[in-house]
């Protein structure tokens, strides 16, 4: 799934949090609606079949209630995208990565293999399960850990167990720590924990550039892995290093053509925005540029990072850059030469914020925004709920202005086309949404810290505090879709300046 992945460090957070955050993306010619939604322990399931792998799997008798992003169209199975626990650990799955042949050759995907024949016929064979996925990643193990690392460590083992058919990114946090896992191959993984004075920047692309196997195979203080990694490394000549220092981005992954124009030029983009002065970013002498192979998957930001930070940084296409699909900086033929983070088939965009300076019932947020990034607005929701408002929770397959995936679906649809005479409409929109939105914040956050209101007993506050919420991003988007479709239909190329009379 082409995705695009940022995350904050505590100490890089403008106010301590950890903070995850990425893009869902559909593929090329495809929109996938998604729905937020709260999943009881009631509901989930103890034995687990995933549709496109069929690998079955049994689930431990005791998972947490968990917020999820799924798809409306469940054809393909859940895909439940990102969530909160009950024990204010959140997870995001998957950013899907690129590999190279020699992984590949060592430790193949493991694919789904249909049976051939039928059972009781001469030459049966029975279907080969596929391993796990994106499909499946959150529901089998965001229900059951309490920490990022366990979260880590769970889902290293069930990799081991079943394999995967695919290369892949997940993110964990709690309040202390942020964690990456990448796929290698088939059953082997790697993840290290995001320094928390730094971010990291993921583009579709296996992207951790550094790894200490002594640490990841020993006291694991900032590395784990499949605890076979050494052997696998050595057995398969993967480690292309001159002085020893592994390099998994070299070792496992890719830097081919199509990353170039597809997956290095977002890194390079995002790390302008965060870092403009740290670098020389453009002409002659630059020290980065978009095709670069050594972009840093981490680094220390300039300045602290905040949740707009976030926003903007994940609906980039490239502004002030020749690059720019809508602009008109430098030559035209450089316009959209490189995939815009902020594309037309943006599904969802999730950010998790887990504030240290709240009690445990208020800590967690998550910020949501649907469709195309360059034309929607980030709203935040309390995940210590046991419901979700109808507005985000009612999408299906049939597009209405009462759903706000679809809402904001004919909001991009309308508004590319006629993009700088809407821009304004659409700045307002992205400013008045968080705007007012932080107003209910404070205001529930100082009620429950006022109250000493236990995790379990805010749910119902916290659940009326994200209607009021709901209630306003609809009556802002109504707002907008007015406005774009005003702006869009005195703009329609058959329109003639002469009325009747």
């Amino acid at each position: 799934m082409p995705c695009t992945t940022l995350l904050v460090g505590k100490k890089a957070s403008y106010d301590g949090s950890t903070i995850i955050a990425r893009n869902e993306d559909s593929p090329s010619g495809v929109f996938e609606p998604k729905k937020f939604v709260v999943v009881e322990p009631s509901q989930q399931p103890r034995h687990y079949v995933s549709v496109l792998g069929h690998t079955a799997i049994d689930l431990p008798d005791n998972p947490m209630r968990y917020t999820a992003l799924p798809n409306a169209i469940a054809t393909d199975g859940i895909w439940a995208a990102a969530g909160v626990n009950s024990a204010n650990v959140d997870m995001t799955a998957t950013e899907t990565l690129t590999t190279n042949e020699r992984v590949l050759g060592a430790d193949p995907f493991v694919s789904f293999v249909p049976a051939q024949g039928e059972p009781g016929q001469a030459g049966y064979v029975p279907e080969q399960p596929g391993g796990i996925s994106e499909e499946d990643m959150v529901t089998i193990t965001l229900p059951y850990v309490r920490s990022a690392r366990e979260g880590v460590r769970r889902l290293g083992s069930l990799l081991q167990e079943f394999g995967t058919y695919e290369m892949n990114g997940i993110a964990f946090s709690d309040l202390d720590e942020v964690w990456w896992l990448e796929t290698v191959g088939g059953h082997h993984w790697i993840a290290r924990r995001v320094p928390d004075d730094a971010y990291v920047t993921m583009p579709n692309q296996l992207g951790i550039d550094q790894f200490d196997l002594d640490d990841a195979l020993g006291p694991q203080e900032n590395f784990m892995c499949s605890p076979d990694l050494r052997e696998f490394v050595l057995a398969n000549h993967l480690d292309l290093s001159l002085d020893g220092q592994l390099n998994p981005r070299d070792a496992f992954g890719s830097h081919s053509d199509a990353d170039h124009v597809y997956n290095t030029p977002r890194a390079w983009v995002m790390q302008r925005f965060l870092n403009p002065h740290s670098n020389i970013w453009d002409g002659p002498d630059a020290d980065y540029r978009p095709e670069d192979d050594d972009i840093p998957w981490c680094r220390v930001p300039e300045r602290k990072v905040t949740i707009e930070d976030v926003k903007y940084a994940l609906s980039l296409h490239y502004q002030g850059t020749p690059f720019d699909p809508y602009g008109t900086h430098g030559p035209s033929d450089r316009r959209g030469a490189y995939r815009p983070i902020g594309i037309n088939r943006n599904s969802q965009l999730h950010v998790i914020q887990l504030r240290p300076y709240e009690p445990e019932a208020t800590r967690a947020l998550e910020w949501l925004a649907f469709s195309s990034n360059a034309f929607n607005a980030l709203v935040p929701f309390y995940a210590n709920v046991d419901r979700t408002p109808e507005y985000l929770a009612n999408t299906t397959a049939h597009v209405t202005t009462e759903s706000f995936y679809w809402a904001n679906r004919i909001v991009a649809g309308l508004a590319d086309a006629h993009f700088s005479a809407c821009a304004p409409h659409v700045e307002r929109y992205q400013q008045a949404v968080p705007a007012r939105a932080y107003q209910v914040l404070r205001a529930t956050d100082a009620a429950v810290r006022e109250d000493g209101t236990g995790y379990c007993e805010a749910a119902a506050t916290l659940a009326a505090a994200n209607d009021q919420i709901a209630a306003m991003l609809r009556e802002e988007t109504d707002k907008l879709l007015d406005n774009v479709l005003l702006t869009a239909g005195n703009g329609m190329r058959n329109g003639f300046s002469r009325s009747d009379g």
